[in-house]
């Protein structure tokens, strides 16, 4: 039976993190970031191993050589080893991007950004950065500096082995993304907002979309510290819930697009994509103001049906083509 390059790296993936996971005493996601670092390395990084565990280890690991397998298989085949360790551990802030979904911001990040041969790109909510590096792996002969940040730390261990795998450089910075961050302004902003209250009012009080009272939405800070951090002209890719701007603190985040973006297009996900309608999403792409800037004749608005099937997928690009040949 033939089994596909993904199914066979998922399972070398699985298989090595469970024996870890037995011997180390930690969790799946832990022993999935310990055996993708193994693999990056070519060599068994743990002291505390047994000697037996070591040469099973050694003998799974030998199955594998990395450069046989396309930057995409790797990031499917760690997706789906991730995803099974997030079953297990049932964190509500573990959540990634679909695929399909990834795939699209992929794609639209390479039709905007068409003309620049090299760029820089953040996403502040990085995750495990399968986001991001589906991103990557859209753009051909590009010269790509990628940056990241996240707070929680077997999410960013895992980013950084993800990346590490796929040999995408990315800088990685483990912290509060909505506190100070040291980095220049990029050209191109690429997020699955975290969706929720930012805890630290205090923090939020230094931002211009502070709530008037109560806890802030940490989506709206997310854009605001986005955009702060984003060259005049720069473009920002979102995925947002289909309610940000009927929420009761859109009256501010109305303004303060009006004031220093543009925006662009907005596409509606597939509502059979998500598990209850309140919970759909959608991805808004939006340009901040500088020299040149315009709005678009007309913004590229679209509700997309499905995007499983290849011939409606095959549609919407056409439309989008179509777009930008008018714009």
């Amino acid at each position: 039976m033939n089994i596909s390059p993904v199914e066979e790296l998922f399972t070398i993936f699985n298989e090595t993190a469970i024996v870890l996971q037995e011997e180390l005493s930690c969790t799946y996601l832990e022993a999935l970031a310990e055996t993708g670092e193994n693999l990056f390395q070519s060599s068994i990084l743990q002291d505390e191993l047994s000697e037996l565990t070591v040469k099973r280890l050694k003998k799974q690991y030998e199955q594998i050589n990395l450069e046989g397998f396309s930057k995409e298989e790797i990031r499917k085949a760690f997706q789906l080893v991730i995803l099974k360790g997030m079953k297990e551990s049932i964190q509500p802030n573990h959540q990634m991007t679909p695929d399909a979904v990834g795939m699209l911001v992929g794609y639209l990040v390479g039709k905007f950004l068409q003309q620049q041969k090299q760029f820089r790109i953040l996403d502040p909510a990085v995750g495990t950065g399968n986001l991001l590096t589906t991103v990557l792996n859209q753009q051909f002969q590009k010269d790509i500096e990628s940056i990241g940040v996240e707070l929680d730390d077997i999410l960013i261990k895992l980013a950084y082995v993800n990346a590490n795998l796929q040999e995408h450089s990315v800088r990685f910075f483990h912290q509060d993304s909505l506190e100070q961050l040291f980095i220049d302004p990029v050209d191109v902003v690429v997020s699955d907002l975290p969706v929720g209250y930012y805890p630290n009012d205090q923090r939020a009080a230094d931002y211009q979309l502070k709530a008037k009272e109560g806890h802030t939405y940490s989506h709206h800070l997310f854009i605001e510290q986005s955009v702060k951090h984003t060259m005049p002209g720069g473009y920002l890719f979102f995925i947002i819930p289909n309610g940000l701007f009927e929420s009761e603190q859109s009256q501010l985040l109305h303004e303060y697009i009006k004031e220093n973006l543009v925006i662009q297009g907005l596409l509606q996900l597939p509502i059979s994509m998500f598990k209850n309608k309140n919970a759909a999403k959608s991805i808004v792409i939006m340009q901040k103001n500088g020299e040149n800037v315009r709005p678009p004749k007309q913004a590229l608005l679209a509700k997309l049906p499905s995007l499983s099937s290849a011939a409606v997928t095959e549609r919407i690009v056409r439309q989008i083509d179509e777009w930008f040949k008018e714009r």
